[in-house]
């Protein structure tokens, strides 16, 4: 019996880059993924690093084949806003989970908060919680978690840069968080209860900057419909060299066909830079082509190819 072919989608062309989606509250990471394929007409699209849920604002995606380069961006320094809330406990360690406890005595006052907070600046180690996507044995915690178990988790070194009480009123405290890459602030919301003896959970959280991207870049999903309607969908995206921060360089001719087929190019005498320099290379219509890497050798080597000859 023949087998049968899956039908494919076609793929709408259109340049690589990345997108910067406002997340809505109550829609999981993979769901705004989804959505966006849906606009751009490509399966090619991937997070830069989930939010939870509940959280909203910055979510990274690169689409096409900037998929390509995600290993190659810079580290990425989080900043966030968020609400903690003293006095109650959940087994998500935030507002959509079980409530487990809640606390009978006083709760802390601002100034209680704000002594307590310097404690956690700085590299700290923080016990992922339950409900992630850290992996145990291969199993992502998550499901355990969901199956009703508990199992023992490695601390983890994770670097806050700074914490900043911005508002204040019984029983929430509003925070401002700039963190390294794999920082809970659910974890850090309840460390901060727990540090204070009354308990707490993230009752809201909003991330306003990942990496490179900012919230200024973001683009709510009706924006993005709009977009669509008038044909501007990919004036959105930002390009390569800018998500990379790293700069440009145009090649034309034999240049731009060698390296497309994977070979090492000359970077020609204007661009004076230091062997191990990486640069995105275009052509002279200014389409990506690779990201580069100069050589010890002054020949530009690509790492990634973009395009195809």
């Amino acid at each position: 019996m023949a087998r049968r072919r899956r039908s494919r989608r076609s793929e709408r062309p259109g340049p690589p880059g990345f997108l910067v989606v406002d997340k809505p509250a109550g829609v999981t990471s993979h769901d705004v993924v989804d959505e966006v394929r849906r606009r751009f007409g490509t399966r090619r699209v991937g997070h830069l690093g989930t939010l939870d849920p509940q959280a909203t604002g910055v979510l990274p995606l690169a689409l096409r084949e900037a998929t390509k380069l995600v290993p190659f961006l810079p580290p990425m320094q989080k900043a966030y806003v968020g609400t903690v809330r003293f006095g109650v406990e959940s087994d998500t360690l935030d507002a959509q989970g079980t409530i487990l406890r809640r606390h009978d005595g006083p709760l802390p006052s601002e100034s209680d908060v704000l002594a307590a907070l310097p404690a956690f600046i700085g590299e700290i180690d923080q016990i992922p919680p339950m409900y992630s996507a850290v992996k145990k044995d291969g199993v992502p915690l998550h499901r355990l978690a969901r199956r009703g178990e508990e199992v023992e988790r490695e601390p983890k070194r994770v670097t806050i840069e700074r914490i900043e009480l911005l508002r204040f009123a019984e029983p929430d405290a509003e925070i401002s968080v700039i963190c390294g890459p794999g920082t809970y602030v659910r974890t850090l919301a309840a460390d901060l209860g727990t540090k204070l003896g009354c308990g707490a959970l993230l009752q809201s959280l909003r991330r306003l900057q990942s990496g490179a991207f900012t919230i200024t870049q973001a683009a709510t999903l009706e924006q993005l419909d709009a977009d669509l309607a008038a044909g501007k969908l990919d004036s959105r995206l930002i390009p390569p060299d800018q998500a990379l921060q790293i700069d440009e360089i145009r090649l034309s001719g034999d240049a731009v066909q060698h390296l497309c087929n994977g070979g090492d190019v000359s970077p020609g005498s204007d661009f004076r830079r230091a062997p191990g320099t990486r640069a995105i290379a275009k052509d002279e219509e200014g389409v990506t082509i690779a990201l580069v890497e100069l050589r010890a050798d002054r020949r530009l080597w690509p790492l990634r190819v973009l395009r195809a000859t």
